[in-house]
């Protein structure tokens, strides 16, 4: 498989800043825009937690010129779809379409980030949708666990630490000036990034791009850096009760490498061993399979451009959360202290490798890919050099990984399930 690269890749700049990259595929008719703005949670006041998602979910509602009805209308007249959606660092947008209504997209697109009317009605309709959406999260077990292990694993100031997407007192408080006001002071073409890749030509992609938004003034929020995350260096347990539930769900974990940290991939080859290859690695083989105590047990690494959390999951019996959490830190503390084995090496490598090209088969793929690649400035040629990358980490690598970012005796801990009383009555 070819991967792409410099030589089919190409990156144009226009004129306000903006970042463009397109890479040609005829193999199919169809073309997938993604791509980011510099904007997001990151920007937002605290008392206003998920106001930057807010705003995201609501530029589609309505423009200047387009009713809701007209801009879905539009897009599925060519059977075309489009999103938009608030991170922490970015605000991400994506779509798909035949080759040939990519300038319908890109219009659409432009119209909504650039001037939305943000509809009252509308935006009362995405509150609610919110509002549902955060009653149902406080009935998951899984979803509370890992916000609680945020609150957990971060400083109180630091933005991984607060919801991505509010809480009731955030979102009933915010008003429909704030979401206008958040939208004039941070959207904006600097550090705006437009990836292309699809059945197109490149010359007038970038003609239609620069049409799009090369004109586009904006604004932009000041940043500060991200606050400094201090090594875990106790013990950080919460529980949240949830009545009537079944299930426990664990979330273990620390703050991780970033993805432009030199050790990232040493971290992820020794998370790939921990848990994901095969069935889900040692803790997987060790927790679930062999010693029968979770119905799942995996690990992520997340990455990001801060330091990203690295956890250990499991969803377990309630009887048996004691003794899974300590079958999760005898994993930790087993790839801390013994180099992990040449053939199990291999294996997660080859996994890792033979992944990728499954990653690149669609258009979609291989634009995620060239984001992540612009975003944290890995090289054109990251994909082609990805394997030898891998396949360069050692032994001694990923265990010194592992005690950088991992330890079995100091940890944030959330544990989400049914309380006490109800546990002993099952």
């Amino acid at each position: 498989m070819s991967f792409p690269g410099p030589e089919d890749i190409t990156r144009h700049v226009l004129g306000n800043g903006v970042v463009l990259l397109v890479r040609e595929n005829r193999v199919s008719p169809s073309v997938v825009l993604t791509g980011s703005l510099k904007v997001g949670a990151y920007d937002e006041p605290r008392q206003m937690a998920g106001l930057a998602s807010f705003t995201a979910d609501s530029l589609m509602r309505g423009t200047e010129t387009r009713s809701f009805d007209e801009i879905y209308g539009a897009l599925e007249g060519v059977g075309a779809s489009m999103g938009i959606s608030g991170g922490t660092h970015t605000t991400g947008f994506g779509g798909k379409s035949l080759g040939n209504e990519l300038p319908l997209m890109l219009d659409l697109l432009s119209d909504c980030l650039r001037r939305p009317s943000l509809p009252r009605e509308e935006v009362e309709k995405v509150r609610g949708e919110i509002m549902a959406d955060l009653a149902e999260r406080a009935h998951d077990t899984g979803r509370m666990a890992n916000l609680t292990f945020y609150e957990l694993a971060y400083p109180k100031e630091h933005p991984y630490a607060v919801s991505l997407t509010g809480y009731p007192e955030t979102i009933e408080t915010i008003g429909w000036d704030d979401l206008a006001e958040f939208h004039r002071r941070g959207y904006g073409p600097r550090g705006m990034v437009v990836v292309v890749v699809g059945a197109v030509e490149t010359g007038q992609v970038v003609e239609q791009v620069d049409e799009a938004f090369g004109d586009w003034e904006g604004e932009e929020f000041p940043r500060e850096p991200l606050p400094e995350v201090g090594r875990i260096t106790e013990v950080r347990q919460r529980t949240v009760s949830i009545a009537d539930k079944t299930q426990s769900d664990i979330v273990l974990g620390y703050p991780g490498p970033a993805r432009t940290d030199p050790d990232f991939l040493d971290a992820r080859v020794c998370n790939t061993v921990l848990g994901v290859f095969g069935l889900m690695g040692r803790l997987g083989e060790k927790v679930r399979d062999q010693q029968g105590l979770a119905y799942s047990s995996y690990s992520r690494l997340s990455g990001g451009p801060g330091r990203g959390p690295w956890r250990v999951l499991a969803g377990v019996s309630p009887a048996n959360v004691e003794p899974a959490v300590a079958s999760m830190r005898k994993e930790i503390r087993r790839i801390c202290d013994e180099p992990v084995g040449r053939d199990e090496l291999s294996d997660c490598q080859a996994y890792l490798t033979g992944s990728m090209p499954l990653q690149l088969e669609t258009n979609a793929g291989v634009a995620s890919s060239i984001l992540s690649i612009e975003r944290y400035d890995l090289g054109l040629d990251y994909l082609q050099r990805y394997e030898e990358l891998i396949r360069a980490v050692t032994p001694d690598g990923v265990q010194a990984a592992a005690r950088r970012w991992l330890d079995p005796d100091a940890y944030a801990l959330a544990i989400a399930g049914p309380p006490r009383s109800e546990e002993g009555a099952r």
